[in-house]
């Protein structure tokens, strides 16, 4: 694809006001593959919707709710593993990479759901677990016993003996969630293997070309089953240095030497090898997607400072994935985040991505607290404006269109081992069961996500009577407004189209879209909590005097078809819109 960033800034000195141009759009001719113009849905199947009253989502509850994918105009579904696992992590630990978990359903469960979304014209991606297994997967079973060829599929090392004679982990490294030493002592073998995550969770040894070609038959496995692409989780920690180095102390204040912040991790994340085994698994999918005429989609996970995060594109001669999530809408926005913050996590992005590449935007997921208590729920509209609107790929997270809050979970409903981990003093800091409570369908008993008498896995937020799918029978609603914005980005301006960013002021950020003879679309939000009196004009000055409200916030006070004033625009805190160059009797 062809694809210029220009990067310009204007300043009017008396206002602070600035003006960027710093995506150039395409030309009339480019048509965007599916990964590129649908919008991809996170669904973490255990919550979506439960069919046979066990109170955790499965199979058949999804497809009994496929069309709602279609009426919110979403092109692509991703499902949390459904592979066969001890569910210790909720499936990251997978025992059969080639069944499906008895606990969502059958494999023809799986099949007529994955073509209940194909006939829908919508697409399926399956969460793929590269970096890890469960220590009840055969492989590792027989790794334990060193049965060949399975004796070197994990990372075995050697124990170092002390001074005094005891045994010793090889080096300090950590696990992730927090449980001190990432190695673990295993009797029978007689030597430590390394778990980035939990115990139960060990690591595969990518130096083994055995471990490699398994991965590959599992992914052709998936495709030949029909599935459109994959989500490679924690791909960052597929290697590690091979000299087992110790890691350095990152010196963070208040973080115990047994937490897993409490190092620097330059020796176990994004090593060379691992971006060259990405490139690896793009080479497979392309030849897969050609010799089936489609394209069969990867996008990759990593935690990874940016700059690592973008070496995951791969390049022209050798590309690897088709895009690393972009989790800066997370990490860089917060509640007390302006107009300039919101302004620099777009630019990091769009101008650190290399030539020829598409970006993506996220604004939630099962590892974070969820978008409307992260940020603020009046933000939620304006929000979802920015990332349904900009240059490149949605990913909503099930519950984010209706502005789900985070479920408060108490210490003994706590189920995730990031919270049981640390103990009931820390839980609450660590747990990621807030963000993961059961999708709110109605107002029934237990938000009409089951019908059984047991209860559900995870608690419903208890918000469910107001926030939930009778939402698009409202006049004005988070849901319905999401799905003008997932409407509106079908037009050839959204998808084609050129962008300018612009700081209006400290709270109020902006940005427009423009293609060729095509309406001119303007979002403009208000972060801030006071009143704030607009003049778009002043930073874009071929906009018309007036210009039509295409979409807005719920707490805007506006609504589709006004018309305002783009030299005195009032908003409200925390209010957004969408603004339109067509005519006040023209569609758009």
């Amino acid at each position: 694809m062809l694809k210029i960033i220009i990067f310009v800034s204007l300043f009017v000195a008396h206002t602070f006001v600035s003006a960027e141009y710093i995506f150039k759009g395409f030309d009339d001719k480019f048509q965007p593959d599916w990964w590129q113009s649908d919008i991809i849905y996170q669904i973490y199947v255990r919550s979506f919707k439960d069919s046979n009253g066990d109170g955790i989502g499965d199979f058949n509850g999804i497809t009994e709710k496929v069309d709602y994918f279609k009426s919110i105009n979403v092109g692509a579904v991703w499902l949390s593993p459904i592979f066969q696992s001890p569910q210790d992590d909720f499936g990251y630990d997978v025992s059969n990479f080639k069944q499906v978990d008895p606990l969502f359903g059958t494999m023809a469960d799986f099949d007529r759901l994955r073509d209940a979304f194909h006939q829908r014209g919508i697409k399926v991606i399956l969460d793929f677990v590269p970096n890890h297994t469960s220590d009840e997967h055969p492989w590792f079973i027989k790794s334990v016993q060193r049965k060949e060829p399975y004796t070197n599929y994990y990372v075995w090392k050697d124990p170092i003996i002390d001074a005094s004679g005891n045994r010793t982990p090889p080096n300090n490294w950590l696990g992730v969630f927090n449980t001190g030493s990432a190695w673990q002592w295993n009797e029978e073998r007689q030597q430590y293997y390394y778990h980035a995550f939990q115990v139960k969770q060990p690591d595969l040894n990518y130096r083994c070309p055995m471990v490699v070609e398994e991965m590959k038959n599992i992914i052709l496995f998936w495709l030949g089953r029909g599935v459109d692409g994959f989500r490679f989780d924690a791909v960052n920690y597929l290697y590690e240095r091979e000299d087992l180095e110790n890691e350095s102390k990152s010196y963070k204040v208040g973080i115990p030497d047994t937490d897993y912040d409490s190092l620097i991790h330059n020796m176990t994340l994004d090593q060379p090898e691992t971006y060259e085994m990405v490139r690896v698994w793009r080479e497979l999918l392309d030849d897969y997607s050609t010799s089936e005429k489609i394209t069969n989609f990867f996008m990759v996970e990593c935690y990874s400072p940016l700059l690592n995060t973008m070496k995951y594109y791969g390049n022209a001669s050798s590309p690897g994935a088709h895009f690393p999530f972009n989790f800066l809408l997370i990490n860089a926005f917060n509640q007390q985040s302006d107009a300039y913050d919101v302004d620099n996590v777009i630019k990091s992005w769009m101008l650190n991505m290399p030539e020829g590449q598409w970006p993506n935007w996220v604004l939630g997921n099962h590892d974070n607290s969820r978008l409307a208590s992260r940020t603020n729920p009046l933000l939620v509209d304006g929000l979802h404006m920015t990332q349904l609107l900009l240059p490149g790929t949605p990913i909503t997270y099930y519950g984010d269109e209706m502005g789900v809050q985070d479920t408060y979970v108490r210490w003994s409903q706590t189920v995730d081992p990031a919270g049981r981990n640390v103990g009931i003093s820390r839980y609450t800091k660590f747990s990621r069961d807030p963000a993961r409570s059961p999708f709110p369908w109605d107002d029934s008993v237990n938000a009409g996500f089951t019908n059984g008498t047991n209860g559900t896995w995870l608690p419903v937020n208890p918000d469910y009577w107001h926030e939930n799918l009778v939402q698009l029978s409202k006049f004005k609603s988070h849901l319905k407004t999401y799905r003008q914005l997932s409407r509106l980005r079908q037009n050839p301006t959204i998808i084609k189209g050129d962008l300018h960013v612009y700081v209006l002021s400290k709270w109020v950020f902006g940005f427009s879209r423009s293609f060729y003879d095509h309406p001119t679309f303007f979002v403009v939000i208000n972060f801030g909590s006071e009143l704030e009196t607009v003049n778009i004009k002043e930073v874009r000055q071929t906009l018309p005097k007036t210009l039509k409200v295409k979409v807005s916030s719920v707490n805007s006070g506006y609504v589709t078809g006004n018309i305002v004033n783009s030299t005195t625009l009032y908003l409200r805190p925390k209010a957004a819109l969408v603004l339109s160059t067509a005519k006040p009797n023209e569609d758009n």
